[in-house]
């Protein structure tokens, strides 16, 4: 592999300036919390202080299935991947309630859900890959030249959505027994086995669970040293959808707009963006904290603290569109808040 090209990091200038204005808040010094940070990350992510209002905010929905589904790793079959994007586009899934209350512009997008949706608007499958992923225990989930056609279709809706006026990105999934190549991304990517980064997914336990870690050991060895290359990674071990969704997490970082974070599926995708474009984490914020310890494991990787925890694992991006009035709020704080300077 080339060596990466760094992502250059938001304004530190910037990021200096609104660090300055937020001390200089009619507040008691620190009494915003995380809020002041996070308004300081926009701030030098917008390049501007006070950051704009976040008026446009978009989320894209990955889907596809996965081969392991087939493999006992999941507590729900497959054939839910194709219904929910269906949901989706009906606009009657819990993520679809949660972007209404929120004024998030939701896009579903079907890279390999085994089911030719015929049934739903063309621009929805008009980038699919493939039909389902390989059992990633028992083969690639992708070839070379498809996971370099997701990553590329990632990339083009990012910039699609960027130049639609997105000012904030967020990243969702929907794929029955994505939890399994997600943590098996993570393991891969912070050299960990399987029993540290396996969780419960949609709700197995037990008998189930161990299964599903032996699942991702199996793949693990499967992938073997492929697993230094994050591209090479991504094809053995993951699926269109997540090399997808870290196309878009690179284009975003690359075209300077920040995104927030979901659960497993997105943070995985965003510890392995960032191992191709090392830097684009800092464009990155977490929503929320999943249940998933892969998750948690790659955000303390990535330096990046969980705005919220709820306890969700929905997925869809419902973490992070619950976390987006929580940036609007840090806006709002650091443009119309009066200056000590100001008061009389």
């Amino acid at each position: 592999m080339p060596a990466p090209t760094p992502v250059p990091p938001p304004s530190r200038r910037v990021a200096a300036l609104a660090a300055e204005r937020l001390a200089g808040l009619a507040t008691p010094a620190g009494a915003l919390g995380r809020l002041g940070d996070l308004a300081v990350w926009l701030a030098a992510a917008q390049g501007e202080v006070p950051p704009r209002p976040l008026t446009d905010v978009r989320l894209v929905i990955f889907a596809g299935d996965h081969g392991v589904a087939q493999h006992g790793v999941s507590a729900y079959p497959p054939s839910i991947t194709g219904a929910m994007v269906r949901t989706f586009v009906a606009g009657r899934a819990g993520v679809s309630a949660l972007a209404a209350a929120h004024d998030v512009h939701v896009r579903v997008l079907d890279l390999g859900v085994d089911d030719d949706l015929a049934d739903v608007p063309p621009d929805v499958t008009a980038h699919k890959v493939r039909r389902g992923s390989g059992a990633i225990h028992l083969e690639d989930a992708l070839t070379a030249d498809e996971a370099e056609r997701a990553l590329e279709v990632g990339a083009a809706v990012a910039r699609e959505e960027v130049a639609a006026g997105a000012q904030l990105l967020l990243s969702g999934d929907m794929g029955i027994g994505n939890t399994t190549p997600a943590a098996a991304l993570v393991a891969a990517a912070l050299g960990l086995p399987a029993s540290e980064v396996t969780g419960g997914g949609t709700g197995v336990h037990g008998e189930v669970l161990a299964h599903k870690q032996d699942v991702i050991d199996q793949a693990l060895g499967r992938a073997g040293r492929r697993t230094e290359d994050p591209v090479e990674t991504l094809a053995a071990l993951g699926s269109a959808d997540l090399a997808a969704a870290t196309g878009y997490l690179v284009a975003a970082a690359r075209a300077g707009v920040p995104v927030l974070l979901d659960g497993l599926m997105s943070v995985a995708c965003a510890l392995t963006a960032d191992r191709i474009a090392p830097g684009a984490a800092a464009w990155f914020a977490a929503g929320h904290r999943s249940t998933e310890p892969a998750q948690s494991l790659a955000l303390v990787k990535m330096g990046l603290e969980p705005v919220l925890d709820l306890g969700m694992r929905l997925g869809e991006g419902s973490g992070a569109v619950v976390a987006v009035p929580v940036l609007r709020s840090a806006v709002a704080v650091l443009r119309d808040v009066a200056l000590l300077s100001e008061l009389g």
